[in-house]
């Protein structure tokens, strides 16, 4: 197998790709639709995300072409000086190597993620989920098509069909240099991953996200907001779980009722705090474990906050380091708010299901990372390399 693809081998691989989705999803849905048919689990975010319609093949075929028109992300030239004694420094991006991406339920995986990480210039192996066996091996066997048609090794795609022990075995130790894994999918999964890898790990980690609504919030923007954060999609993992309230908010309970209201008609289960107690339809807290839990599901918790201090401090607390949002006309809270939150994505006026890394103009994302090295939030193609020092001389000794 080569050692390097240069740009226009990589782009025609990756437009081929999509060619070959388009003239083949029939295929693509029938394999799609033996996985669901097997898939007998209650977890409808699960579901959710197993499923392949024509709206996610097109999903496909877009983030591919958008790839192949993107500029390459290798030999970036990051920094240059010349030395003293003459030689000329440079460092310049790279690829990592070998990428292992573990990932569960999601097809669309196999395309999106392996497409973000052969355009850099990375050999792909892909683990995905017993779940969705049948829809992974139809989608890498186009792979492989693209790849001989424009005369690349199948090498650079492989799929690992193993199972949970196997798996276990390979990250423990790899039968090939693995020089990164990307596990994408539960916390178990991401633990898992964390526990038994012997490379580094980019942790695409959990939501777990909050809106606090401040007492000078616009409300019916406010309303908005919690709606479309918690119910649109509630297997992503930008889908808001916990929403905090200002204790000073004009009208107050009249606005939590409103609330209330506007997210039965959606059928979430609402879980209160003491400080939001006492409305018909919501259920008291009597764990505080709920504050750290990512739901995936028409599942909320409200709560009452005294200031932006308190709130910020619960908010780093429980958080899952995702994404945060602040509803508010006060611009210097707004900024207070920004500043102090430690998550990945910050909001002020708008839904955390933004944090995706399609709305953010990357194109696409391998994960979304709540770490903070080596990049944090969406990882897009301009993100998933490495770099290497490059030195010319002419004899120079030391």
């Amino acid at each position: 197998m080569s050692l390097f693809l240069n740009i226009a081998q990589r782009n025609a691989v990756l437009q081929t790709m999509a060619e070959l989705i388009n003239t083949n999803r029939t295929a693509i849905l029938k394999a799609n639709k033996k996985d669901m048919d097997a898939y007998h689990g209650e977890d409808i975010a699960m579901r959710d995300r197993l499923v392949v319609n024509d709206t996610k093949i097109e999903g496909m075929i877009e983030s591919l072409v958008h790839l192949a028109n993107q500029e390459d992300p290798l030999g970036v030239e990051r920094f240059q000086f010349t030395h003293e004694n003459g030689m000329q420094v440079s460092n310049k991006t790279a690829p990592f190597g070998t990428v292992l991406i573990i990932y569960e339920s999601r097809p669309d995986v196999t395309i999106e993620a392996a497409g973000i990480a052969f355009k850099s210039g990375n050999k792909i192996l892909l683990k995905g989920g017993k779940e969705s066996i049948q829809s992974n091996l139809a989608l890498v066997k186009l792979w492989h098509h693209a790849l001989r048609e424009n005369q690349v090794s199948n090498e650079w795609v492989t799929y690992l069909q193993f199972d949970r022990k196997q798996t276990q075995a390979y990250l423990e130790k790899p039968d090939q240099k693995v020089d990164l894994i990307v596990p994408r999918g539960g916390e178990r999964l991401i633990a898992f991953v964390k526990q038994h890898a012997t490379c580094p790990v980019i942790v695409s980690g959990r939501g777990n996200n909050f809106v606090f609504v401040d007492k000078d919030a616009d409300q019916e923007m406010a309303l908005e907001i919690i709606i479309n954060a918690k119910t649109t999609k509630i297997s992503a993992c930008n889908a808001l779980d916990k929403v905090l309230i200002d204790d000073n908010l004009p009208e107050r309970e009249k606005f939590t009722q409103q609330l209330i209201s506007k997210l039965k008609e959606s059928d979430v289960e609402i879980l209160v705090d003491q400080a939001v107690s006492g409305f018909e339809g919501t259920s008291k807290i009597t764990d505080e474990a709920i504050w750290f839990e990512e739901f995936l599901d028409y599942k909320i918790v409200l709560g009452g906050v005294k200031n932006l201090e308190e709130t910020v401090a619960k908010i780093n607390r429980y958080g899952g380091g995702h994404s945060a949002s602040i509803i508010t006309k006060n611009e210097e809270i707004a900024d207070a708010f920004m500043n102090n939150v430690d998550t990945a994505a910050v909001y002020h006026n708008a839904s955390t299901r933004f944090t995706d890394g399609g709305q953010f103009g990357l194109g696409g994302e391998l994960a979304i990372s709540t770490d903070k090295l080596h990049q944090r939030g969406p990882i897009g193609l301009q993100h998933l390399v490495t770099n290497k020092w490059y030195v010319k001389g002419n004899g120079q000794i030391r």
